[in-house]
């Protein structure tokens, strides 16, 4: 059903035209009506009739003029001319902003039959080609976008390719959003809303559906902003279990700033959402600074450090390691030892099955060490085909890890028995060492065989202040050293002592010293450094 506007003076005239012939059975419904050019001009901009009967002597503004304006700003709909007057310099006006139909009062019942059936025709032939174009201009975007994320064109793009696909933009980035407890589905597409972005024309985004995954394209700055402005909300708040965030995972790949570099956004994204086995606990999102630092990724700093590819020899010496401190109830070394390992295999080149079955090796020897080395103890351990059977089934690095440490403290526990004081200085030394991390007590709780609630109560206990309290005071201290050093801007010494934003350091810091860290440097007798805040 096309929209009707209708405008004359006469109130009379306006009720005459809505009753002389059954609009609904021509395809019309009256969406609005004016009185007045003006009035006119404003309601058909936002209303966007298809069809306009529009008196030409009406007060404020002549209806010829109303047409021209609105031409002017975009209106696309059909018009008819109504005038009391024969005089054809009216239709003369009408014509030149481009009205092809020009009716005088009283109107003849089956002359506007006529004329709003020819409009009707006209209508639906140009909306069923503008339909039609629509479709097919779709689908070229949608085959180019699928080519573009799976390797650069074999030429390059000219500016009216850019400009007929709508890429425009001086940067791109692709994203990729995969349902965070199920990863094998796509998640329910809610991106833009929780973006808050506009995206009329897909003038920021395009979303598609390629391999099976749920993937948008990020187009021009503002995009980029709006992502990285909702990836920070998102780590400074609280997930709840359920909402919509909660069943959402993003890969975002490097941002690129040409359309033939779009590929190499997608092949970080998609590398991103392999290697969510790596992810940590409650970790929706996953950044292409994440990925391992290779030949193959030379959009990222090379790492002095170079990643080595684990074998059965690597596994042997772990094994014998964990084995002497298990023996000796070296919790704190195990911890370590066990974070080593995690470290070392987030940047081996080894595939993720390669990884299990090297862990489930790993378990197995220190097993069989454990059971040669003390034949008197009743180790619990779990028969070899159900801890396979685990170890193959979880879909995190984390969850094996953390199946090893309870596995491990469980040995230690059949060996003898250790003091809660003790546990406790293996987890203060362990927060002493390491602070600057996204520590959390429900993390690290089980590395030492406690449940968190349990742990974090005898720990305030025996301490005399909470898990984070104790945590903010080490970091606060250590910033302390760093800011006499003054060596390093504020927001780098925020980094390193674990407060990714600088802003919420500064609300420590002022919180535990009643003033700032650039008050405190200038306390101290030091040059007081501008604040200086990290690249966006």
């Amino acid at each position: 059903m096309e929209k009707l506007f209708i405008a004359d003076d006469e109130a009379s005239i306006r009720d005459g035209l809505k009753c002389i012939i059954d609009w609904e059975e021509l395809g019309f419904s009256l969406c609005g009506e004016a009185s007045n050019g003006k009035d006119a001009l404003s309601q058909i901009l936002a209303l966007k009739p298809g069809l306009v009967l529009l008196d030409v002597k009406m007060p404020g503004m002549h209806g010829t003029e109303v047409i021209r304006l609105a031409r002017e700003a975009g209106f696309q709909g059909k018009c008819i001319i109504l005038s009391g007057y024969s005089d054809f310099k009216y239709a003369q006006e009408a014509i030149k902003s481009g009205v092809r139909f020009y009716l005088t009062k009283p109107i003849d019942e089956d002359e506007l039959i006529q004329t709003v059936t020819q409009i009707r025709e006209e209508l639906e032939e140009e909306q069923q080609h503008s339909s039609h174009f629509t479709q097919y201009k779709n689908k070229a975007k949608n085959v180019v976008l699928q080519e573009l994320f799976h390797s650069a064109p074999e030429s390059p793009f000219s500016e009216a390719d850019c400009l007929m696909f709508g890429l425009t933009a001086d940067v791109y980035q692709v994203v990729i959003c995969e349902n965070y407890h199920a990863p094998s589905t796509a998640a329910p597409f809610l991106f833009a809303e929780m973006l808050k972005v506009s995206n009329r024309d897909n003038m920021i985004f395009d979303h598609l559906s390629t391999d099976g995954k749920d993937v948008v394209l990020l187009k021009g700055v503002h995009g980029l902003n709006k992502l990285r402005e909702f990836l920070e909300r998102l780590e400074q708040s609280d997930i709840q279990d359920g909402s919509p965030m909660d069943s959402m995972f993003l890969a975002c790949g490097r941002p690129v700033h040409a359309v033939e570099d779009i590929h190499l956004s997608y092949a970080d994204a998609s590398a991103l959402l392999a290697r969510r086995f790596f992810c940590l606990p409650g970790q929706h999102t996953a950044g292409y600074d994440a990925l391992p630092r290779t030949n193959e990724n030379p959009a990222q700093e090379s790492d002095t450090s170079a990643s080595f590819s684990w074998n059965a020899d690597t596994v042997a010496v772990y094994a014998n390691r964990l084995t002497d401190y298990i023996g000796a109830y070296n919790r704190r070394m195990t911890v370590d030892t066990l974070q080593e390992i995690e470290l070392g295999l987030m940047t081996a080149p080894n595939t993720i099955d390669d990884i299990q079955l090297l862990l489930i090796d790993l378990y197995l020897q220190i097993k069989e060490n454990l059971t040669r080395n003390y034949p008197s103890a009743e180790f619990p351990f779990r028969n070899n085909s159900e801890a396979i059977e685990y170890v193959h089934s979880r879909g995190y690095l984390y969850e094996i890890l953390r199946f090893l440490s309870e596995q491990f403290e469980a040995a230690m526990s059949a060996l003898g028995s250790s003091s809660k004081d003790t546990v406790l200085a293996d987890v203060l030394f362990y927060i002493d060492h390491n602070f600057n991390k996204n520590i959390k007590l429900e993390t690290i709780a089980p590395l030492f065989g406690y449940n968190s609630a349990y742990l974090g109560k005898i720990f305030t206990k025996s301490v005399g202040e909470s898990f984070n309290t104790y945590v903010d005071h080490r970091r606060i201290e250590h910033s302390k050293k760093l800011l006499l050093e003054n060596r390093l801007k504020v927001y780098e010494i925020a980094e390193q002592v674990g407060y990714k934003n600088v802003d919420y350091f500064h609300k420590k810091f002022r919180k535990y010293m009643e003033m700032s860290p650039a008050e405190f440097r200038k306390g101290q007798g030091l040059d007081e450094e501008p604040e200086i805040y990290p690249p966006p």
